[in-house]
């Protein structure tokens, strides 16, 4: 950094050192003005002048003035205007003691609304420019006078262009960081959605398969002795499920992993088109289930195809846990206009109660899994016993062309 930056950026954290500063330049401008007069008979002539003690005086007390200028610029703006009208009467010629009073008038104008600027602005042009052509023996066109008039517009001028480049700055630099908070705001929404997505998908997936290997696992324990081909079927689902819940874990955690990790899944979320499989391992786990479908040939975007088998899942994950032994369980998913609807019933009535009367999430997550995708749930005990879970799922399907791979 240079001598002349450190300086200004010195000048700078202190505004009355910089102020009286720029008032001692504008004091030594009007002095050694004050020395020179333009005169003649045949054109603009330049003469030397002593100045009157009067005009030295008047020209001290409005570069005084100016000192105090940021911290009342009105009232400063008033002194060094009645310095300027005192010398307009008294002076013959005229000390440039006016500048003080340019000076004042860019202060207020810079520091105040436009409105203020215009109302004091003419006024200090019309009194001070009255003054100069009443006051004085020139002719009213005599450039002093018309000085005046362009010297005081001047300083309102770019004292308001000045306040209008602060305030365009100001809002650039407000935006700028209003910008910054919504997209801090934004990152964090979304990374509570994705905790929230995540948490869903590990109490769908830990739900699921623990509550067949519990039931397994039991079946097994009961029939060791006397039927050990059953229990080693029974054993056998245990692995099976076990083995299915670990890689649908892996597959969701990896999802917590680095984009550029090479170990991360490839895995595609399951759906619909993994729903015999899914069927599969609740009958094997004793639930007797019947699945009817109508939405062949559908295709369906991925979130609504992961939040239907999803839906699904945790439901026959109830029927397993709280509908009873001898229960039963439906499935169907239906295309129904510019809807999917997956219903799942069961006619159990077992000691579990209602799913979600623990205190589970099960309930909770298809509701906010339906609710993120536009759709409705609905939920609650069947006429006769059992349980019923509709959920309708606004998509748009594509026909898929000719040839085209779905």
């Amino acid at each position: 950094m240079s001598t002349f930056e450190r300086a200004r950026c010195r000048l700078r954290a202190h505004p009355l050192a910089l102020d009286a500063a720029i008032a001692a330049a504008v004091l030594v401008c009007m002095v050694v003005g004050s020395f020179v007069v333009p005169r003649g008979d045949n054109g603009v002539t330049w003469g030397v002048r002593t100045p009157e003690s009067l005009s030295l005086l008047l020209m001290t007390l409005g570069a005084a003035a100016l000192v105090f200028r940021r911290r009342a610029p009105k009232t400063v703006l008033a002194v060094t205007g009645t310095v300027s009208l005192i010398e307009f009467v008294t002076g013959d010629p005229r000390a440039p003691v006016a500048m003080t009073a340019v000076v004042a008038l860019y202060t207020v104008a810079s520091t105040t609304d436009r409105t203020t600027t215009w109302r004091v602005g003419l006024l200090t042009m019309t009194v001070l420019t009255a003054a100069a052509i009443l006051g004085g023996t020139l002719p009213w066109y005599a450039q002093e006078n018309l000085g005046v008039l362009a010297w005081t517009g001047i300083g309102a001028t770019a004292g308001d262009a000045v306040r209008s480049r602060r305030a365009v700055v100001q809002a650039i630099r407000e935006r700028a960081e209003r910008a910054e908070r919504t997209r801090e705001e934004e990152a964090r929404r979304r990374v509570a959605e994705e905790r929230l997505r995540i948490a869903r998908d590990l109490h769908d997936v830990v739900a699921h398969h623990i509550a067949l290997v519990n039931v397994q696992a039991g079946v097994a324990a009961h029939v060791m002795d006397k039927r050990p081909d059953q229990a080693k079927e029974a054993l056998a689902h245990v692995r099976e499920a076990s083995r299915s819940a670990l890689g649908e874990l892996r597959a969701t955690v990896g999802l917590l992993r680095q984009s550029d990790d090479p170990e991360a899944p490839t895995e595609p979320a399951p759906g619909l088109s993994r729903l015999d499989e899914l069927v599969g391992t609740f009958r094997n786990a004793g639930l007797p289930v019947q699945v009817a479908r109508t939405d062949h040939g559908t295709e369906l975007p991925a979130a609504v195809d992961l939040a239907a088998y999803r839906i699904i899942q945790e439901a026959l994950t109830n029927a397993q846990k709280h509908a009873g032994p001898d229960a039963k369980a439906e499935v169907s998913v239906v295309r129904v206009g510019p809807h999917i609807e997956v219903t799942v019933l069961d006619d159990g009535g077992g000691a579990g109660g209602e799913p979600g009367a623990g205190g589970g999430h099960g309930l909770l997550g298809m509701r906010e899994r339906v609710t993120a995708l536009g759709g409705t749930l609905t939920t609650g005990p069947r006429y006769g016993g059992g349980f019923r879970v509709h959920a309708i799922l606004p998509v748009k399907t594509r026909t898929t062309a000719q040839g085209e791979p779905a």
